[in-house]
């Protein structure tokens, strides 16, 4: 019985892959073929069946730039990003969404260490540089095993340099993985998906305006209050808008 289960799980994840294949490949078809509303129902079919990856979300961002739809674009390009912080392609089409939009703000000046910092920490997710760390550790227990198994001092003395140089740099990589947890936890991103919107200084309909924002804007989301979310943008400001204004890009 456990058996026939198990058969019947794995035939309907196979199912389930297969159909997400046939589906990327019609809105890849679609998408050619100028059809961008078509294609965008295929790849949003895919999410709803519980699969999400970097090209998906690059592929919906290229239908909706297509579209001139300046919110969801960026905000899939961001979503793209996340899961894929260095592929350049995803960038550079998210300039171009970027382009398009009626904000343009300053973003706070930052040190050249705080620059540094957060390119080092940016260079992988925390999951890979957790995968990193795996993979060094093990080198290092592969080296530690060598360096009794070999038989000359060369040979020793290598393993052994190599086993220290790989357990320094497994530590290295699980502190840029904490590092990199907390960043991603602490900064919790959001898109302005209204035409325009008020920002006020308090939640709710009757606090005076404080700024305004318009559609594609990328915010970050302090708080949140009922059905309002105190937000601040790259040049400091904060204040708090109605939450169906925004949606998060974190929301897998």
């Amino acid at each position: 019985m456990k058996k026939m289960v198990f058969l019947l799980c794995l035939f309907s994840l196979n199912f389930g892959f297969a159909q997400n294949e046939t589906l990327f490949d019609e809105a890849t078809e679609l998408y050619n073929n100028g059809e961008y509303s078509k294609a965008i129902e295929n790849y949003k079919q895919i999410l709803e069946n519980g699969q999400h990856s970097a090209s998906l979300y690059f592929n919906l961002g290229n239908s909706y730039y297509k579209q001139n739809a300046i919110g969801p674009s960026i905000y899939y390009y961001e979503k793209a990003l996340l899961l894929s912080p260095n592929n350049e392609e995803i960038k550079n089409n998210l300039r171009f969404a970027e382009n398009m939009r009626l904000d343009a703000i300053e973003e706070m000046p930052k040190t050249e260490l705080s620059k540094l910092y957060s390119a080092v920490i940016g260079m992988f997710t925390f999951d890979q540089w957790a995968y990193l760390a795996v993979a060094l550790v093990f080198l290092f227990v592969m080296a530690y095993m060598a360096y009794y198994f070999l038989g000359t001092a060369n040979q020793k003395r290598a393993a052994f340099i190599s086993g220290i140089f790989a357990l320094v740099l497994g530590v290295l990589s699980i502190l840029m993985a904490y590092l990199n947890f907390q960043s991603f936890k602490n900064n919790d991103p959001a898109i302005v998906f209204s035409k325009e919107v008020n920002v006020n200084a308090e939640p709710n309909n009757n606090s005076a305006p404080v700024f305004t924002l318009h559609e594609g804007t990328k915010v970050n989301v302090l708080e949140e209050l009922d059905n309002w979310k105190r937000i601040r943008i790259a040049d400091g400001q904060t204040g708090w808008l109605e939450a169906e204004n925004v949606r998060k890009i974190k929301d897998f």
